[in-house]
């Protein structure tokens, strides 16, 4: 909704708001980008309920388990996804929890609500052979147009492309790691020679991943490279965004699923595959290599291990596929 987008700024006024905002910044330590989020549902909730003219502070205390309802039944009109009102009843669910803790209204509307079922639907998980095409294509391709160009420059920087998208999905695929966490990565949390990444997480929790051979000399090489693309960035070497885009600033996610999704189509595969498809298929590859689901869970980040056991159906998917394929009496 742009018009909940645009007024944002304006919900912060609010002292209920503002309070939470601050709550959420000392206390739970979120990031800019969780609070974004919260602050976009509870503006939208708002606005569906009170309309666009409403005027602060808001009468939260006005708000009942009948309006809690209909704002459910309002998103489920504007065709929203179980699973994006599931995350938008936790987030009003948490906001009215803390405005009862702290006295601004007598009960939490949303207590008790539950959301619209989840269609369970497994995970997409590219093969190993999948995975490897898609591991090997910056090189093969990236490269390629690097020889032909004739413009120094320009030939530098294409062949820095190559290795720095190489680097991205070997390292996505190794670590298991999300896109957001690999393009908010900093140089100094990767340790090459003992093969470690440390990895900062949702609520900022952080993590260290291994980080295998072929990722870790990915990354090596496009380092080593990037110092040839001085001229680029403003500042220091230790100043430099691990993955820089071609004006020198930080790779955006958005910048790496178009970079993938051109290597996805010059693979033969599906364009469709998106960079968290490399997080499923890391999940899924180890448990079918015999890793237990606590240390998947472990390396994934994960706070529940009911999240990671998704991956154990998905591995059972692919052994019932290879017996229905191989076994002659299946």
């Amino acid at each position: 909704m742009p018009e909940a987008r645009g007024s944002i700024k304006i919900i912060q006024a609010d002292e209920g708001v503002g309070h939470f905002l601050r709550y959420l910044r000392a206390e739970r330590n979120a990031s800019a980008h969780t609070m974004s989020n919260y602050l976009f549902d509870i503006r939208q909730f708002a606005f569906l309920t009170w309309g666009r003219e409403a005027k602060l502070p808001y009468a939260w205390s006005a708000i009942d388990k009948f309006t809690a309802r209909k704002f459910v039944v309002q998103l489920q009109k504007q065709s929203a996804s179980p699973a994006t009102i599931g995350r938008k009843l936790s987030s009003l669910r948490s906001f009215f929890k803390f405005l009862t803790r702290e006295n601004y209204i007598n009960g939490n509307p949303f207590a008790g609500l539950s959301a619209p079922k989840r269609k369970k639907s497994l995970p997409h998980v590219l093969t190993v052979g999948e995975a490897s095409r898609l591991l090997q294509a910056p090189a093969r391709y990236g490269a390629a147009e690097a020889e032909k160009e004739k413009d120094g420059k320009k030939r530098t920087w294409l062949e820095y492309a190559a290795l720095r998208d190489t680097a991205i999905l070997e390292v996505l695929y190794s670590t298991g790691m999300r896109i957001s966490e690999l393009a908010n990565l900093e140089a100094q949390n990767i340790d090459l020679l003992a093969g470690v990444i440390k990895v900062r997480g949702k609520g900022n929790k952080e993590r260290f991943c291994p980080l295998g051979r072929p990722a870790a000399g990915a990354l090596s090489a496009a380092l080593e490279k990037r110092s040839s693309l001085a001229h680029l960035c403003k500042g220091t070497k230790d100043s430099r965004p691990l993955f820089m885009s071609h004006v020198g600033t930080r790779l955006t996610t958005r910048s790496m699923e178009r970079m993938m999704k051109r290597y996805l189509i010059k693979s033969n595969l599906s364009a469709a595959v998106s960079p968290h498809a490399l997080r499923h298929s890391f999940a899924t590859h180890m448990l079918d290599a015999g890793a237990d689901l606590r240390s998947v869970q472990e390396l994934l980040g994960h706070a529940s291990l009911s999240t990671t056991q998704i991956y154990t159906h998905v591995s059972v998917e692919h052994l019932k596929k290879v017996y229905d394929e191989s076994h002659p009496r299946a």
